[in-house]
């Protein structure tokens, strides 16, 4: 789909009023716009269509977008913060093979590695649950904490990730609400946003605003499982990550 098309299907889209998600739960909003598009859901990164895109946003939610998945450097930084910072596995699966939890309390050093799971959200205003912290130093945004455990990225590898998705963003806002106990939406406001501005990406996260989720677990069989380490932010303030706001509908 070109975008002079993706423009009339929008308006026709804002013309339907409040329309019944397609999906329970967070992600309705996204698959029903989706639908309602004509575009094939998938988890492939790149554009949505033709070079866009495309993201759908709940006006005045209070649920985070992820905006991509980046894990830390060096390679073993999850593996580290899993082993220092993590704790016992709070739902263990039927099948799962626990160790040696019995007696262990969470956060206890001795409990084995692959008993551990590390799920927290950190950001630069305050130290969280476990003692992590955002901070921007020189050209990296850093994990901070008081175990030496190193966890970067460089200010560069995060442009890349940032731009790579979102070279042109459309965002789709919508009002929404609840009718005999099911979501409707109604796609109203639609902006295309360009030209990704780094120094106020680093400004947000300054300010608390962008947060970074670890999400590391185990599967079954005691392997790491990394649900991806997620960049994050309130929809609002989505848009202060670019340079070039120009409102479609």
């Amino acid at each position: 789909m070109e975008y002079p098309e993706f423009q009339r299907r929008i308006a026709q889209i804002k013309g339907m009023g409040y329309v019944l998600t397609h999906r329970k739960g967070d992600t309705g909003i996204g698959k029903t716009l989706e639908d309602l598009l004509g575009i094939t859901e998938n988890n492939i990164a790149g554009p949505d269509f033709a070079t866009y895109e495309l993201k759908a946003g709940r006006k005045e939610s209070v649920s985070m977008l992820t905006l991509f998945t980046k894990a830390p450097s060096p390679a073993s930084a999850n593996k580290r913060l899993l082993e220092v910072f993590g704790y016992a596995q709070r739902k263990v699966p039927r099948d799962y093979r626990q160790l040696s939890l019995a007696g262990k309390e969470a956060g206890e050093s001795n409990i084995p590695v692959e008993d551990k799971e590390l799920h927290v959200t950190v950001d630069a205003l305050k130290p969280n649950s476990v003692g992590l912290k955002l901070g921007v130093r020189e050209k990296k945004l850093i994990i901070e904490n008081d175990r030496g455990v190193e966890a970067y990225w460089y200010t560069d590898t995060l442009r890349e990730s940032f731009e790579r998705k979102y070279h042109r963003l459309v965002y789709v806002l919508a009002d929404h609400k609840m009718e005999g106990g099911k979501e409707h939406f109604w796609f109203n406001e639609t902006l295309l946003l360009d030209d990704f501005g780094f120094e106020r990406f680093s400004e947000l996260v300054g300010e608390g605003r962008l947060k970074v989720d670890i999400r590391i677990g185990h599967y079954p069989d005691g392997r790491l499982h990394d649900h991806g380490t997620g960049f994050r932010i309130l929809p609002k303030y989505l848009p202060q990550c670019f340079k070039t706001i120009n409102r479609v509908i």
